[in-house]
């Protein structure tokens, strides 16, 4: 498998310090993070809700940096600057399916991390 966060298990190991329980945790707790993430964006979105989106975006924001998602923090600072100059039109539309493709791959990746039978 070919990972777009090549440090993110070595950042979840470094903040585990050996500890398997928590880095199993922490891995389930940033799992979870993406997918809720994914979640509240689309709903956001149907009801074209720009708090729904602002207050996801800054819930998982510190993750994002914390764990080297650099390219989906991009993209959310992208939508946050279209919806504030175009609002929910086209543009938008175009900048969901990118994000959409990005976080499909994060939460892929951190999925990845929570099988051991695969990183054995």
């Amino acid at each position: 498998m070919s990972l777009a966060y090549p440090e993110l298990n070595q950042h979840i190991l470094d903040m585990a310090e050996g500890d398997e329980e928590f880095r199993e945790d922490l891995t389930k707790a940033i799992h979870s993070g993406l997918i809720e993430l994914q979640e509240k964006y689309a709903e956001g979105i149907k009801l074209k809700d720009d708090v729904i989106i602002q207050q996801i975006r800054h819930k998982v924001k510190p993750t994002l940096a914390m764990f080297g998602f650099d390219d989906l923090s991009e993209v959310l600072i992208a939508g946050k600057d279209i919806i504030e100059t175009s609002g929910f039109g086209d543009e938008f539309d175009s900048h969901f399916s990118l994000f959409q493709s990005k976080l499909k791959v994060a939460i892929q990746e951190v999925k990845y991390l929570l099988e051991p039978k695969l990183n054995s």
